[in-house]
Formats: structure tokens, sequence, C-alpha cells
């Protein structure tokens, strides 16, 4: 079995996570999935920036854990969910590092979604 690379972020390569220190509502079809005043901003790199919201700020009955996963070296490994509400479903619209790199360890338990899967509002 081959070691996955662990990166730690530098000035190659940077990670830079803030309170958004604003609402952040995260909506689907009409439906708030998200909403949060305890957001987090993660900037990586050229990534355009990231809202990770604390899981306790999120719907439970609209997440539906999948058995997708990813590696990112700089992060870990992120765990996905669906949005799903009634027939509608978002499959892996929703990430999650449990347990992140140390660099990045204030987004654990937090989740991320696919802008292109729903709608992000700050206020």
């Amino acid at each position: 079995m081959t070691e996955r690379q662990k990166l730690i972020p530098d000035a190659s390569h940077p990670i830079d996570i803030a309170p958004t220190n604003a609402r952040v509502v995260v909506s689907r079809n009409g439906r708030v999935v998200a909403d949060s005043n305890r957001a987090l901003t993660l900037r990586e790199a050229t990534i355009p920036a990231v809202q990770y919201i604390p899981l306790d700020d999120v719907d439970p009955a609209l997440l539906e854990p999948t058995d997708h996963s990813t590696y990112c070296p700089y992060k870990g490994d992120a765990s996905y969910y669906s949005i799903v509400d009634g027939g509608d479903r978002a499959a892996n619209a929703v990430w999650t590092y449990h347990a992140p790199h140390d660099s990045v360890s204030d987004i654990a338990d937090h989740v991320a979604f696919y802008a292109d899967q729903v709608e992000i509002s700050i206020y």
C-alpha cells in the first residue's frame, strides 16, 4: 500500500482560514440546507474561497452520507453527503474533513458545498 503524500501549506500553496463574520445561508431549490453565523472562509492558493459551515448549522434531515471519498494532500481525507429533499437529490454535493491535517484543523466538524449544486448567500 502506497502512503499518501501529506503537504503543509506554505508560500507556494497558501491556505488561510478565517471567520466569515457574516451570515451564510445555503439553499437548494428554495429550501434552506444550512444557516450559520459561524462559518469559516477557506482561501487556498488560486482556488476560489470556500465557506465551511459547522455541521450543527446544517439541516441533518437533508444530508445523506455516501461512500464517495477523496484525498487532498493539504487537508486530508474528505467524506461526502448527498442533499436529499423528497424527489430532489444532489449527489455528493457536500464534503467534510472529519479529521483534517493539523494545519487546517479549524475545518473539522464543518461542511462545504459545491456552488454549482446550491445557492450560497452571504449577508
